[in-house]
């Protein structure tokens, strides 16, 4: 799996795309995400004397699964990612004669809890993360490729030359307008292609950040229908035992 979902061609991959689309949601996404898990805990905390902050803890818990398993089906999805294998179902039987209360405290994992909470807080500090760097990275490539023209547009419209004082005549490099141009646009796509690999660099350490993986390292639940279905084989030895009285019973 780890060399699934890596993304080639970027240039020509729409799954990079698809990730410049992700990160540029991932800053309000992630502000969402903490604001419920502070507000939901805060809640519980508060209203923990009048009971009502119980039920609402393990609500904010199961919606803190959910968050984590969105992120992890988006992710996935985007890396063309095959689906995980079904966890095995429980048995309806155990949960016979409880409570909801019941339900809801046996079902609680603290360990899953917890991480799950600190997933959600390093959604929100990748989001800002990722955002400004990619933001960064693509405008880059992008001002180097519109810069001639932008240049051409200033020239036109209100004669300001933005090349007049550039670094060509620092070094007495007399060049004409479309030779930097060619210049400023092949840097321009240089910058770009390597905006680009970054992108999908940051969605491998997203991916990592967000457990992604670690369905698949889970072994699959052997089906029902095999556990109960499957041919009994006798052992050697009652095999053996059985033998003599056969062969009496033949001579016979």
């Amino acid at each position: 799996m780890a060399r699934a979902g890596k993304v080639n061609w970027a240039l020509f991959n729409p799954k990079t795309y698809a990730t410049i689309l992700y990160l540029l949601l991932s800053l309000p996404l992630g502000i969402v995400y903490l604001t419920i898990a502070i507000t939901g805990l805060a809640l519980s905390i508060g209203l923990t004397p009048v009971f009502i902050g119980i039920p609402l803890f393990f609500g904010v818990a199961k919606m803190l699964n959910g968050i984590v398993k969105f992120e992890q089906s988006l992710i996935r999805h985007i890396l063309g990612l095959p689906t995980p294998p079904a966890s095995a179902p429980s048995q309806p039987q155990t949960e016979a004669g409880q409570n909801w209360l019941q339900r809801m405290v046996k079902g609680f994992d603290g360990e899953l809890f917890f991480r799950n909470l600190m997933l959600v807080f390093l959604r929100f500090v990748t989001g800002i993360v990722f955002f400004a760097v990619m933001v960064t990275a693509i405008s880059l490539g992008l001002g180097f490729i519109a810069l001639p023209v932008v240049h051409i547009i200033l020239m036109n419209e209100i004669q300001v030359d933005i090349l007049e004082n550039n670094l060509f005549q620092y070094f007495h490099i007399d060049w004409s307008y479309n030779q930097q141009y060619l210049l400023y646009v092949g840097f321009g796509l240089v910058l770009f292609l390597i905006a680009l690999r970054v992108v999908n660099g940051l969605m491998q350490v997203q991916r990592r950040i967000m457990y992604v993986d670690e369905s698949y390292l889970q072994p699959s639940p052997e089906p029902v229908e095999a556990q109960f279905f499957a041919p009994v084989q006798p052992s050697y030895g009652e095999f053996e035992d059985n033998k003599p009285a056969q062969e009496k019973a033949w001579l016979a």
